[in-house]
Parts: C-alpha cells; sequence; structure tokens
C-alpha cells in the first residue's frame, strides 16, 4: 500500500519561504497525481496545489498562485512544494495525498478531499513574527 510522509514544515516569518517534501514509498510517478492540502484551526481542509501523474499539468489555489510551486522527482518519489512570501494565513497543517491515475495529465484539488485516497500524517507550517 502506498505511503506518504510529509516533512519541511516549521515556524517561519512572514514574508519567508519553505519547501514541503512528500516521500512516497512505493511507485508514484506515473502512475499516481498528488495534491496538497492544508487545515488550519477551525477550518475545512482546503486544496491548495496538485500535480498530475505524468507531470505534465499542476494546478494552485488562487491563494496560493504565484507564491507556490509544485514538483516532483520520479527518481526518488518525492513531491514538493516550495512556498514563498508566506504570509499569516498561510498558517496550517499541510498534508499530501495521492490518488492511482496512471498517466494522467489532469490533477484536482476541488474539495476538502478531492479524488485521493492516501494521505499523510501532515506537517505544521506557522507563519508568525
Amino acid at each position: 500500500q502506498l505511503q506518504l510522509v510529509e516533512s519541511g514544515g516549521g515556524l517561519v516569518q512572514p514574508g519567508g519561504s519553505l519547501r514541503l517534501s512528500c516521500a512516497a514509498s512505493g511507485f508514484t510517478s506515473p502512475y499516481y497525481g498528488i495534491g496538497w492540502f492544508r487545515q488550519a484551526p477551525g477550518k475545512e481542509r482546503e486544496g491548495v496545489s496538485c500535480i498530475s501523474a505524468s507531470g505534465v499539468s499542476t494546478k494552485y489555489a488562487d491563494s496560493v498562485r504565484g507564491r507556490f510551486t509544485i514538483s516532483r522527482n520520479n527518481a526518488n518519489n518525492t513531491v514538493y512544494l516550495q512556498m514563498n512570501s508566506l504570509k499569516p494565513e498561510d498558517t496550517a497543517v499541510y498534508y499530501c495525498a495521492a490518488d492511482y491515475s496512471p498517466y494522467s495529465t489532469f490533477c484536482s484539488v476541488v474539495g476538502p478531499k478531492g479524488p485521493y485516497d492516501y494521505w499523510g500524517q501532515g506537517t505544521q507550517v506557522t507563519v508568525s513574527s
């Protein structure tokens, strides 16, 4: 069974940067699309970004577009979320998730879960001065 482990979270000042990693056991590309979601205290989980199984398509939530970049390294089955110009409202637990969609050129972060079946444990990101 696919297992996902997030890392890279932490405390950062507004305007700073973090890079989150999502390491997958087993094979991910080109079989699994990957999504990043986040959940702030008292709020519903929301989609942040995704990358298709083929790696050719990416999507971003409006709130992070232009600041966050998703990428994947097929050699080590890791997906990254580079987060720049961080704001206090980016504070949340960030989760990566995977769905089995071999060679797909499509991905989605619609809704609190999207199409994803496999989830990591999450990593805390806190943006504060």
